[in-house]
C-alpha cells in the first residue's frame, strides 16, 4: 500500500479523500506530478496544511500566474496583481481582496478540469 493511501485512511472528510483521489488519477493520466505533490500534502494531519496570506501572493506571485495553495488562503495584507488561486478553501476577507483585484478564486477540482497538465502552475504553502 502506497504512503499516500495509508494516510488517506485516517481521513474522515469524503469530500477531501475524493479529491486526494482525483489528484492522483489525474497525476497517473496526465503525467502531471504536481497533483501527486498536491495531494501528499493534503493526505497529511490538517495541522500540517498551509496558510497562506494574500500578502505572500503578492509578493511571490507573478500577474496572471495561477497558484495552488494546498490549504487556506487568509486575508492578512494587501493584493494588487490579478492571480488565479486554487486553494482547499477561502477566508471570505481573501476572496474578496483577490477578485477586486481582478485574480479569480477556485477550487482545486476546478484548477485539474481547466489545466490536467499542470504546467505553469505553482504551488505556494
Amino acid at each position: 500500500m502506497s504512503k499516500i493511501r495509508k494516510l488517506m485512511k485516517r481521513k474522515s472528510n469524503p469530500n477531501l479523500v475524493r479529491l486526494i483521489d482525483e489528484l492522483l488519477k489525474a497525476s497517473a493520466m496526465n503525467d502531471a506530478p504536481i497533483w501527486k505533490d498536491i495531494a501528499e500534502r493534503l493526505a497529511k494531519p490538517k495541522r500540517l496544511y498551509a496558510e497562506v496570506n494574500i500578502s505572500k501572493i503578492q509578493r511571490y506571485a507573478n500577474e496572471g500566474e495561477t497558484i495552488v495553495v494546498p490549504g487556506k488562503v487568509l486575508g492578512g495584507g494587501k493584493i494588487s496583481k490579478a492571480v488565479t488561486v486554487a486553494a482547499l478553501s477561502f477566508s471570505e476577507t481573501a476572496k474578496k481582496k483577490i477578485t477586486e483585484a481582478g485574480g479569480k478564486c477556485i477550487t482545486i477540482k476546478e484548477l485539474i478540469e481547466i489545466n490536467p497538465s499542470g504546467s505553469g502552475v505553482r504551488i505556494m504553502a
